[in-house]
C-alpha cells in the first residue's frame, strides 16, 4: 500500500472510523485549453510515461516467464522469427528488437521465448490508463507502449510535479512495471523527451532547449523520410530547427514542420481523452485503505454534499453521476447512475447509489482496501432553486420522477421505459419508446382534446394495425356499416370521418393514403378504424384494418 499527499483533512468523524483526506473539487472548465478550446497562451503540463519492457513485464508479472532468464517476445516476420519485444536482462546480454531469434540464441542459448500477444498487452495498458486516472481525469493512451496524462491543476496534490511523477514511478515499480517519466508542457515535448531523452522535468518556456539534442527519430517520421533527413547530414531535432522551416515543408510537406513545432512545445494539439471529461468532480483519498461498504457510502454522502453545494453556486443540477473507486491494487470499480431530471439532493443521491449497490450481480471486491474515492458529473442541466410554498415547506418532489430513478438504477436504464410524442402524423410513428431517464426538456407536448370534447385519438392503439373484414360500406369515402372483427360481427350505429392522412414519403415511398374513421357500434362501444388507399378500379376493395380502440 502507499500513501498520497494531499492538500487538507475531511470533517472529523466518530471515534473509531476512518479519517480520509480531501482533496480539491475540480471543475471541467480548467481543462478545456487542454480538450482543443483555445487559450491565451500554453499553460498545460503533462506528464508522458514510456514501458519499454511492457510486454516482457507483462509476462513476468503473470508469471508465465521466469524472471531470471533473460526473455524475448518474437514474432514472425518474412518466414523469419525476430525479437519483436525483450527484458532489460537480454539488453544487458547484448540482444536487440529487430534481431532474428537464431542469432539471439547463438548469444545466448539459455533463452525464454514468447510469442507476442499484442491484445494482450494492450489490455495490461488499458487497465494500467484506468489506475492512472488516480492522478488525472485526462489520461490519453499513446499506443502500444505509453501513456499521456494532462495534469494541470493536479500537482499540488502530491506536493508539486516532482512529488507526483515519483509516485506515479513508484507505483508502476510496485506494479511490476518498467517506466520512463517526463513532465512538460506539450504532450509531444514529453513523450520525446520519454524515449529519446535523459531530462525529468522540463520547466515551462524550455522545450524547444530541451529537445534539441534528440536525435530525428524522436519526431515519429516514416522510415523513408528520417533516412532522407539524416543523408543530408542532419542528426538531431536541434540541427533540424535552425534550418528554414520552407526548406522541408516543401520536401517532406507540412506534417512534419507540425510536428517539428509540437515536439518543440509550440504547438498544443488537443488530447484524446479514453474518457469522458465530468462537468466537475470531487474526490477523496485515505492514509490507510478502507474496505467497509457503510464507509464507502459515508464518503459518498459527504462527496455528494460538496458536489452538491457545487451544483447549487452553479445554478444547475446532476443527470450522470459517476462514483469511481479506486483500489491499492490498481483495479478501480465505477458505478454511474442516471437521473430522469436535474438533482442535487446528497441524501437522494446516496439512495441510488445504495440501489445500484444492492442491484450488482457481484459484491464490490474492496481487494486490499480503496485508497481514492471519486463523485464526478458528467452531464448537468439548468436548475434554480425551489420556490416554497406558502406553508414555509419546499415544493414536494416529483414522485414519479423519483420511483423511475431508482427503478432505473435497480434495473437498467433500458428497462425502465416511457412514452414520448414524436414528430409524426403517422399513428404508427407518432409515439416513441425512450428510457425513463430521457431528458424531459426534449420530451415534447402530448397533443390534448378541447375541454369537454373527446380525444381524436385513442389511448389502447394496435402496432401493427389489425385487420379487419367490411361487409357494408359507403362508398366511395363513406365509413363502413358492418364489419368482422376477432371472429366478431359489429354493427356501426355513428360515425366521424374521414381524416385523411398521407404517408410520409421520404420513410415509407409507394405506400398508400389513410382515411380514418370514428365510429361507434350498436353496445356503444368505440372504434377507430382506417382504409389503406381508395376505391378504384386498381384496387376496387381496398383493406380495412382497426388502429385502435377508445376506452
Amino acid at each position: 500500500m502507499w500513501n498520497c499527499c494531499a492538500t487538507g483533512r475531511g470533517p472529523p468523524v466518530a471515534t473509531g472510523l476512518w479519517n480520509g483526506i480531501v482533496t480539491a473539487a475540480y471543475s471541467r472548465t480548467g481543462l478545456e485549453t487542454g480538450l482543443g478550446i483555445a487559450s491565451a497562451k500554453p499553460s498545460r503540463r503533462y506528464l508522458a510515461a514510456w514501458f519499454p519492457y511492457l510486454p516482457a513485464d507483462r509476462l513476468i508479472r503473470a508469471r508465465v516467464a521466469p524472471s531470471e532468464l533473460p526473455l524475448v517476445i518474437t514474432e514472425k516476420v518474412k518466414g523469419a522469427q525476430r525479437l519483436m519485444a525483450i527484458c532489460p536482462e537480454a539488453k544487458r546480454a547484448g540482444l536487440a528488437v529487430g534481431m532474428t531469434l537464431a542469432d539471439s540464441r547463438a548469444r545466448i542459448p539459455d533463452l525464454w521465448v514468447e510469442e507476442m500477444d499484442a491484445r494482450a498487452n494492450a489490455a495490461l495498458l488499458d487497465r494500467v490508463a484506468e489506475d492512472c486516472d488516480r492522478f488525472s481525469p485526462v489520461v490519453m493512451i499513446d499506443a502500444p507502449d505509453g501513456l499521456l496524462l494532462d495534469i494541470t491543476g493536479c500537482d499540488h496534490i502530491f506536493g508539486g510535479e516532482a512529488n507526483l511523477r515519483r509516485t506515479f514511478s513508484t507505483r508502476m515499480k510496485r506494479a511490476g512495471l518498467h517506466v520512463r517519466t517526463v513532465i512538460a508542457s506539450g504532450a509531444d515535448t514529453a513523450r520525446a523527451l520519454a524515449r529519446f531523452g535523459r531530462i525529468a522535468i522540463v520547466p515551462p518556456g524550455e522545450e524547444a532547449k530541451a529537445v534539441r539534442s534528440l536525435p530525428i527519430a524522436a519526431l515519429g517520421l516514416a522510415e523513408a523520410d528520417r533516412l532522407a533527413i539524416s543523408r543530408a547530414g542532419l542528426k538531431t531535432i536541434g540541427a533540424l530547427a535552425d534550418r528554414p522551416s520552407m526548406t522541408f515543408a516543401a520536401r517532406f510537406g507540412e506534417k512534419m514542420t507540425l510536428r517539428l513545432r509540437r515536439i518543440q512545445g509550440l504547438a498544443h494539439p488537443p488530447l484524446e481523452a479514453r474518457r469522458e471529461i465530468p462537468m466537475l468532480w470531487v474526490e477523496r483519498r485515505f492514509p490507510e485503505p478502507i474496505g467497509r461498504v457503510e464507509d464507502v457510502e459515508s464518503v459518498l454522502f459527504e462527496l455528494g454534499q460538496e458536489a452538491c453545494t457545487q451544483l447549487g453556486e452553479r445554478r444547475e443540477g446532476g443527470r450522470v453521476f459517476e462514483a469511481s473507486l479506486f483500489r491499492a491494487d490498481g483495479a478501480v470499480r465505477r458505478l454511474v447512475i442516471e437521473t430522469g431530471r436535474p438533482m442535487r439532493d446528497a441524501a437522494t443521491l446516496l439512495r441510488l447509489f445504495r440501489e445500484r449497490l444492492d442491484a450488482l450481480a457481484d459484491p464490490i471486491d474492496p481487494g486490499f482496501g480503496f485508497d481514492l474515492i471519486r463523485l464526478a458529473i458528467l452531464h448537468t442541466d439548468a436548475l434554480d432553486a425551489l420556490q416554497p410554498g406558502l406553508d414555509g415547506h419546499a415544493v414536494e418532489v416529483d414522485e414519479v420522477a423519483d420511483l423511475a430513478d431508482r427503478l432505473s438504477v435497480r434495473f437498467s436504464a433500458e428497462r425502465v421505459l416511457r412514452f414520448l410524442p414524436a414528430n409524426s402524423h403517422d399513428p404508427d410513428r407518432a409515439v416513441q419508446v425512450v428510457p425513463a431517464s430521457f431528458n424531459p426538456l426534449t420530451s415534447g407536448v402530448w397533443p390534448m382534446p378541447e375541454r369537454e370534447e373527446a380525444p381524436l385519438r385513442p389511448l389502447h392503439m394496435f402496432n401493427p394495425p389489425q385487420p379487419i373484414r367490411i361487409t357494408m360500406a359507403e362508398v366511395p369515402d363513406g365509413p363502413p356499416r358492418i364489419f368482422f372483427w376477432r371472429r366478431k360481427e359489429y354493427v356501426v350505429v355513428r360515425a366521424e370521418g374521414p381524416d385523411r392522412i398521407a404517408p410520409e414519403w421520404w420513410l415509407q415511398p409507394g405506400a398508400a393514403s389513410r382515411d380514418y374513421y370514428r365510429i361507434e357500434d350498436a353496445s356503444g362501444r368505440r372504434f377507430w378504424l382506417f382504409r389503406a388507399g381508395a376505391y378504384s378500379r386498381e384496387t376496387p376493395e381496398p383493406p380495412w384494418f382497426m388502429q385502435g380502440v377508445f376506452a
